[in-house]
């Protein structure tokens, strides 16, 4: 973010939103997503925020963890924001193998928070091996599908999907659902 455009927020009608993240998929799916949910525009913007937990996240409360500290750490990065958004995508396993899910973590001026988590789905035994070996589930699903960059693009489920459901779609849902405290205020 340069400082230019940090000058349009402050005189902007639109509320401004700050994503954790420079990923364009994250950037985009969290503006659809606000969009849907109050039923007007907001200016979004992608922020590096740190995440302070491994580069791939395993289990709930790292991966939770990361989504929040992203939030946390763009505020501190620019409090002028209405809203903070943290999107942390992690690994786990059970007994059926190892799933890839997210957590949405929201932060708003009023230090009201709120967050979700996506649905789960199973990774093939290719990249979970590749995952176990420490590499990073994106750079993973780029080796095993021939691919580059997959995870600011489609990401691992719409790769498995064959595009049916792809990273923008998966996120927009929880970013929705967490937005439900917001969205109904009286009630929360």
């Amino acid at each position: 973010m340069n400082f230019k455009k940090r000058e349009n927020f402050q005189t902007s009608d639109k509320l401004l939103i700050l994503v954790g993240s420079k990923n364009p998929v994250k950037i985009a799916c969290t503006e659809d997503a606000f969009t849907r949910a109050f039923n007007k525009s907001f200016l979004v913007e992608g922020i590096n925020a740190a995440s302070g937990v491994s580069d791939q996240p395993i289990g709930e409360a790292e991966t939770h963890l990361g989504a929040k500290n992203r939030a946390h750490n763009s505020r501190e990065v620019f409090p002028e924001a209405h809203y903070w958004v943290g999107i942390e995508g992690g690994v786990d396993e059970d007994e059926y193998g190892m799933f890839a899910f997210a957590w949405i973590y929201i932060l708003a001026r009023d230090g009201k928070t709120s967050q979700s988590k996506t649905g789960t789905f199973y990774l093939p035994k290719a990249v979970t091996e590749l995952v176990k070996e420490g590499m990073e589930l994106g750079k993973a699903d780029d080796q095993v599908f021939d691919q580059e960059n997959s995870k600011q693009q489609g990401g691992s489920v719409g790769i498995l999907t064959h595009g049916v459901v792809d990273r923008n779609e998966y996120y927009r849902q929880a970013i929705i659902l967490a937005l439900i405290p917001f969205v109904n205020e009286n009630f929360f």
